[in-house]
């Protein structure tokens, strides 16, 4: 059995898969909304999706933000993540200023884990980390995929990187052309969990082809899955409260 990382309670990779539920609205009135609509629904987590937010690059604004969230979401672990537009985000940024937005949510303390994308840089990868890690504060390495779905030999390849790197939790979505695409994504996470894992691993086939792979996680060895409230942030996430009770469904009758 892989290890799993425990943050306030919430033990990632062990178990059903913990539902992470996004934030992406664009003003501080829209996001605080949101949060107080997502605290009526299950969930283990919450990503607040920065990159849609219009003031991303004043840290007196993120900051004030996150101790909003923090107070209105008490004791649910929240995941920062500045999406490039690259990858599918809203927004792009000098790697200069992403880094500067990522350090500046670890140095307020307001966060429990961040995201950074594995193809941003070994050495911004590696600066993200360090920094987060002397801040008692979990990485998602991640990478994004909207086009297509690589080989299988290069989903765990990439997976691998990203472990080796010292994400606590490698990350990787992609997009498949066809139902063929999603069993190659599945296939590749059973191979990494099983042979290559030693932390909790998340990946997801995104669109409507790869729904199932949101659903079907703990058999094959993704610890996270991404369900909506408000607004979804990838296409493909399943309401919140619908996929909380598919999972519990797969869990109990396997």
């Amino acid at each position: 059995m892989n290890n799993y990382i425990e943050i306030k309670n919430i033990k990632i990779g062990d178990g059903i898969p913990k539902i992470c539920v996004p934030i992406v609205g664009k003003n501080e009135e829209d996001i605080i909304n949101s949060a107080k609509e997502i605290e009526k629904v299950k969930h283990d987590l919450v990503e607040w999706r920065v990159d849609y937010y219009e003031d991303v690059t004043n840290p007196d604004s993120v900051n004030a933000i996150l101790a909003s969230l923090n107070s209105i979401l008490k004791n649910t672990p929240i995941l920062f993540t500045f999406r490039t537009r690259a990858e599918g985000g809203e927004m792009d940024l000098s790697k200069e200023a992403y880094l500067q937005i990522n350090l500046e949510a670890i140095k307020n303390g307001g966060i429990d884990l961040i995201d950074v994308e594995l193809f941003t840089g070994e050495n911004l990868v590696k600066t993200i980390i360090e920094e987060a890690h002397a801040n008692n504060i979990k990485v998602v390495v991640s990478n994004h995929d909207f086009e297509r779905t690589p080989s299988k030999k290069e989903l765990v390849t990439r997976m691998q990187r990203m472990q080796n790197l010292g994400a606590d939790i490698p990350k990787l979505a992609v997009m498949p052309v066809d139902k063929s695409d999603v069993l190659t994504l599945l296939s590749a996470t059973d191979e990494m969990y099983a042979n290559y894992a030693d932390r909790p691993i998340v990946t997801m086939a995104m669109g409507k082809n790869g729904m199932i792979s949101r659903i079907c996680g703990e058999f094959f060895g993704s610890a996270i899955t991404f369900g909506s409230v408000t607004e979804s942030s990838a296409p493909g996430q399943i309401p919140a409260a619908e996929l909380s009770m598919l999972l519990t469904i797969l869990h109990n009758y396997s």
